[in-house]
């Protein structure tokens, strides 16, 4: 009985494998495709012979370089900036002994009960009241810090004992001395998947970059990829070519650090 619950488990996970794959595949393979397979019928799985003269066509179509270029900046300065005020911001609720301590961390706990769509236009409002739309400001300056990340790297610090820091302070280290030397070293594998976890994010959002952006040469490769897909109308093996471009340096970055990724996510599952 075993056994047959055993087959019939990887059949159900090879099947929802399958699923999950195809589509991805597919766009793959019809970007490598002509116009004339893209649209037969029945449609055609693999192109008769590859066209990789569609991805520099789509580059020609659309200003993919302006849009990565644009995408690339925000996404690491987001970053950077998340990783800058995660690490102070945990630090300060997990070492740190101050006035309304559990206030603060219940506000910040309450915070993730509440969806980015519901604060969305409140933050569109005070970056146009700032005269910052269309702008690498309004991109930027929202996603400094993020409440998630600084509660997940808090879960990580209760497992740091607190006899480090205070023996840090007996032998005359400053805070920073001690967030530097210490507890960064400490927590680098959790900081690295906070920040490729950010950059992947980043990387992929349109709906901020999508209201606060009006020209061309503000946007992000995700409304980039969107206004083309209008802009190339039919052209359907263009836009394969433009979508595979997209999403291709995010494949790489996963698939190299993937462990990384795994390991960061499922460490902080259980200490959560």
């Amino acid at each position: 009985m075993k056994q047959v619950t055993k087959v019939i488990s990887y059949i159900f996970i090879l099947i929802m494998a399958i699923i999950t794959l195809f589509p991805f595949l597919y766009m793959i393979s019809s970007s490598l495709m002509t116009f004339g397979e893209v649209t037969s019928i029945p449609p055609k799985l693999f192109p008769a012979s590859p066209q990789f003269q569609n991805f520099r066509e789509a580059m020609k179509v659309a200003p993919f370089g302006r849009y990565f270029a644009n995408t690339v900046f925000v996404t690491i300065v987001n970053t950077l900036g998340t990783l800058i005020t995660t690490t102070l911001a945990a630090f300060a609720i997990n070492f740190l002994n101050f006035k309304h301590k559990r206030l603060v961390e219940s506000i910040l706990l309450s915070l993730l009960m509440i969806p980015f769509e519901i604060i969305v236009f409140t933050n569109f409002r005070t970056i146009a009241k700032l005269s910052l739309l269309d702008s690498y400001w309004a991109l930027i300056l929202p996603f400094m810090a993020s409440v998630f990340y600084i509660i997940y790297l808090r879960q990580f610090l209760r497992s740091i004992p607190m006899d480090y820091y205070n023996a840090a302070k007996v032998d005359g280290a400053s805070d920073f001395e001690f967030i530097t030397r210490v507890m960064i070293p400490l927590s680098k594998s959790t900081l690295f998947t906070i920040g490729l976890l950010n950059f992947i994010a980043g990387w992929n959002s349109f709906l901020w970059p999508l209201l606060v952006t009006n020209t061309k040469n503000m946007r992000m490769i995700s409304n980039g990829l969107s206004a083309f897909a209008t802009e190339a109308g039919s052209y359907i093996h263009l836009q394969m070519a433009a979508s595979t471009i997209t999403i291709l340096p995010i494949l790489i970055l996963y698939f190299i650090f993937r462990k990384q990724i795994l390991a960061g996510v499922s460490y902080g599952g259980i200490k959560g």
